[in-house]
């Protein structure tokens, strides 16, 4: 069996990829609906003799509503996913049986580099289907243009983040400590986005760049985090890849 075949069975048998689905599609469905009906919502728990008004909502509304949703507990899902599969090392047993079957570990590292973030990026565009057809429904017609960059800028996120989940394997052993290490690193360029215009090359800027790209922002906008990020996700492999080969089990 194979090393690609081995990690796509680890990620359906173990419903790590229902895991991600479900929560992409879960905010895909609700997202819109929620920016449709917030104002009723809030208005029927409201307190007596009080009347809360909001705007009309917009279609990038229904869009906002998921991005802000699965760019938080989303990718808490999706580095769950990709530790699970990456700090391989972090059980003795497995790490032995993947290490002597292989030449290289690159050759353990890039099969669950590449299915993990596969799976990510499919559930993002599910979920990403579903809150298109869900606004168009329920709040109006959404550029397709702009959409579809988006979901590539979304897309190179995961990819980025999955990246940075490799690379903290190779630095510390166990999948929660990989998977906090990892989310530390993001929340930090997440927090450091509103330094001055240091915000425009961080990796962590394209998850807010489907709202933003349907919202009217020019897509120009995003290409330097785009490269960067493509350039960093290459880095954090190489790095990955050159750490544990010198790793002892």
């Amino acid at each position: 069996m194979s090393l690609w075949r081995l990690e796509w069975l680890r990620l359906t048998r173990t419903r790590r990829l229902v895991a991600l689905l479900g929560v992409y599609l879960f905010f895909g469905l609700t997202g819109p609906l929620s920016a449709r009906y917030l104002s009723e919502i809030l208005g029927a728990v409201g307190t007596e003799g009080v009347r809360i008004e909001f705007p009309e909502p917009r279609p990038v509304d229904g869009i906002a509503q998921f991005a802000g949703n699965v760019s938080q507990i989303g990718l808490l899902v999706v580095v769950l996913v990709a530790a699970s599969a990456l700090a391989f090392d972090a059980r003795r047993e497995m790490a032995v049986f993947l290490r002597t079957r292989v030449r290289g570990v690159e050759a353990v590292i890039l099969p669950a580099y590449a299915v993990s973030t596969g799976a990510a990026v499919a559930a993002l565009v599910c979920g990403s289907v579903a809150a298109w057809y869900e606004t168009a429904v329920l709040l109006g017609r959404l550029p397709v243009a702009r959409m579809l960059a988006g979901i590539g800028f979304a897309a190179l996120f995961l990819a980025f983040a999955v990246a940075l989940v490799a690379l903290a394997a190779a630095l510390v052993r166990g999948v929660l400590a990989t998977a906090g290490s990892a989310l530390t690193v993001l929340i930090a360029m997440a927090l450091a986005d509103n330094i001055g215009g240091i915000g425009r090359w961080l990796p962590t800027t394209l998850s807010g760049a489907l709202p933003g790209v349907v919202n009217g922002t020019a897509p120009s906008r995003y290409l330097p985090a785009a490269a960067v990020a493509a350039a960093l996700s290459a880095a954090a492999l190489a790095g990955a890849i050159a750490l544990g080969r010198r790793r002892e089990i």
